[in-house]
């Protein structure tokens, strides 16, 4: 407390003001040195958040793929078998 009443007398009370406007500015400046880092960090795992989402959503769009693939197939077999059922009841019931 002596201290900042010998800054006090020695500058004055413009000169006061203008040493705590330098200690808000140089304040100012660190907080947003310290924002800027964060903020390349937050940049950073937002990249990598979205190659995994990425990377997520093209094995979602193949596995949709493959199941409609398949279901393509299953879809053929079943109307093969009902051709081959159709077929055997018509013959059973006498007709050519």
């Amino acid at each position: 407390m002596q201290e900042l009443a010998d800054l006090y007398m020695t500058l004055g009370a413009g000169g006061f003001v203008f040493v705590m406007f330098g200690f808000v500015l140089y304040n100012l400046i660190q907080e947003n040195k310290n924002q800027s880092e964060d903020l390349e960090v937050i940049k950073q795992d937002i990249k990598k958040m979205q190659t995994e989402v990425s990377n997520a959503h093209n094995i979602i769009i193949k596995l949709v793929d493959r199941t409609n693939a398949s279901d393509s197939k299953r879809e053929d077999f079943w109307r093969e078998i009902s051709d081959d059922l159709a077929f055997l009841k018509g013959r059973i019931n006498g007709r050519p």
